[in-house]
């Protein structure tokens, strides 16, 4: 089992049917990321840690382009340049190092673990990020694609449409900018729909690993929303929001519309659901219901794990999203894993 050519066992079960026998090592992912949890666990089984396997992992999807959606030469903002942001965090120590709207350094989760393991900070962006990975010696190179080119034309020609303005003019929802804001009383347009949201344009890589000596670590790679207002950050290098990790309790690391997420911490609430002694599948539930108060159709996802090897996943039910996939690899399996969205 975990040979190249291994064939993962595919499940479609409800959330609550993670109840399986706790084990160790193990590792989970956000979507059918293959390769990243393959590559994850190969880390593992040669004598890495929990940190170097999310490391590694994550990693792999960058260098991939899953989707399109993680790494290089994907969504490009309305600049039609491709930022990336990530975030890793390690469950012995509480460090965590992270990037948002890194530019021209293709290695992001690298990036974010020399943030955690040379400064004191826990969060670099922009420009400023870009010039801290050169001096870590990372090089320099363009993160533009023929795809991400055409991405670019084919939406300023649909009249930058979907965009994320709102409470402007022009009209944002029939032109393109410069926008000035609009005068009067505000709208209660939220421009955050389940349209602009979904498996097409919005798929972060969302990794939990535990060792077999119980370490916990967890982390997050993604070139952000398609067009994007530039400077724009998502949930995915903020801690606790996508993800959060805690030897003592677990770890857990979310998908979806970060600017959404970003303000319920889904990461840290699961890990304190475990804490409290919720099942893995449970926790994931009760942090999507919460969101879901104040976004019923949210477009997002959660993957849970406690420090015991239990694990379980959630999803908020939208137009785009019934049901998500999500990648196990434990002693016993590899497999692709679905849950039916709440």
């Amino acid at each position: 089992m975990g040979s190249p050519g291994y064939v993962p066992l595919i499940l479609a079960l409800s959330a609550s049917c993670f109840l399986a026998a706790s084990q160790l090592p193990l590792a989970v992912t956000t979507w059918p990321y293959h390769s990243a949890v393959q590559t994850a666990w190969n880390t593992l089984q040669s004598g890495g840690s929990a940190l170097d396997a999310v490391e590694e992992g994550c990693s792999r999807c960058e260098i991939d382009q899953c989707r399109g959606t993680v790494g290089y030469g994907g969504n490009p903002d309305e600049h039609g340049e491709t930022t990336l942001d990530a975030m890793i965090m390690n469950g012995d120590t509480m460090e965590a190092g992270g990037v948002g709207q890194l530019r021209r350094i293709k290695s992001a989760i690298r990036v974010a673990r020399a943030v955690m393991e040379h400064t004191s900070h826990s969060l670099l962006v922009g420009e400023s990020a870009s010039e801290f990975a050169q001096n870590m010696g990372f090089p320099s190179e363009d993160l533009t694609t023929n795809k991400s080119l055409s991405m670019h034309a084919d939406w300023l020609n649909q009249r930058c449409q979907p965009n994320f303005w709102k409470n402007v003019v022009p009209n944002a929802e029939t032109s393109c900018g410069p926008y000035k804001p609009m005068k009067g009383p505000l709208s209660k347009q939220n421009r955050i729909s389940a349209q602009l949201g979904n498996i097409h344009n919005h798929d972060t890589i969302g990794m939990v690993v535990i060792d077999k000596t119980g370490s916990v670590a967890a982390g997050t790679s993604t070139n952000g929303l398609s067009h994007k207002i530039p400077g724009r950050v998502g949930d995915s290098p903020i801690v606790g929001a996508g993800a959060y990790a805690d030897s003592t309790a677990g770890a857990a690391a979310a998908t979806g519309i970060g600017d959404i997420m970003m303000r319920f911490l889904p990461s840290y609430q699961a890990v304190e659901y475990m804490r409290m002694g919720i099942e893995p599948a449970r926790a994931c539930q009760k942090t999507i219901n919460r969101i879901q108060k104040y976004y019923p159709q949210m477009f997002g996802a959660l993957i849970c794990a406690n420090r015991t090897g239990g694990y379980g996943a959630a999803c908020s039910k939208s137009p785009e999203l019934v049901q998500f996939h999500f990648m196990v690899y434990n002693p016993s399996k590899v497999s692709e894993e679905i849950v039916d969205c709440i």
